[in-house]
């Protein structure tokens, strides 16, 4: 069976990183895994962690790199050239600190907003042309934060009071992305976009 589309979790690999903001793709990631009834196996030839589910009959590969953020690219065009995977039938959910804790925005395509990984990976496909799911972990309570701060708070756990919101936004996630995966972008978007109660 061919591959329908290749999902693509972002984040960095490790137990320092483990449920930081910045790994909210990775969380993501696992939510469907679990949901799909998908088990992780490292695929070092792609640089990333990788299982297959089959989403309403059809083949998807479900990926976390583990080339940390910034270098998300090479294993992305990787597995994507390897399995055939137009850039149109990829979706990347990514981690957003400009949205607040509990948005979800899928777009068919877009710029990166000043994310690494996702620079990295258009950079390595050579576009710009495929969906994106952003996940909102807002900035740091502060108005006058600097960049310093954006990177601890990014690179910060999530504390106990926002692990319920954490929590409904990954459920909805997992939901945005079968209905992605069986319906396409249009649909998912006008369903599924928004902030979770």
């Amino acid at each position: 069976m061919s591959v329908a589309g290749l999902i693509v979790g972002l984040g960095n690999p490790g137990t320092d990183y483990r449920d930081t903001r910045h790994n909210a793709g990775f969380m993501l990631a696992d939510r469907l895994a679990q949901q799909w009834g998908g088990s992780w196996r490292q695929e070092k030839k792609f640089f990333s962690e990788v299982t297959e589910c089959s989403v309403g009959g059809r083949r998807f590969i479900l990926c976390k790199p583990t080339t940390y953020m910034n270098a998300s690219g090479e294993a992305v065009a990787r597995l994507a050239a390897f399995h055939k995977v137009p850039i149109g039938s990829m979706l990347v959910m990514v981690d957003d600190a400009d949205l607040p804790l509990g948005a979800l925005r899928l777009r068919g395509e877009g710029s990166p907003g000043g994310h690494h990984g996702l620079e990295s990976i258009e950079q390595h496909l050579g576009g710009r042309g495929f969906p994106r799911l952003r996940i909102g972990i807002a900035r740091p309570a502060s108005e006058a934060a600097g960049a310093r701060d954006i990177v601890g708070h990014v690179l910060g756990k999530f504390g106990p009071a926002e692990r319920p919101v954490l929590e409904k936004v990954l459920a909805r996630g997992g939901e945005q992305v079968e209905c992605w995966c069986s319906r396409g972008v249009a649909v998912a978007m006008n369903l599924y976009n928004g902030t979770v109660g």
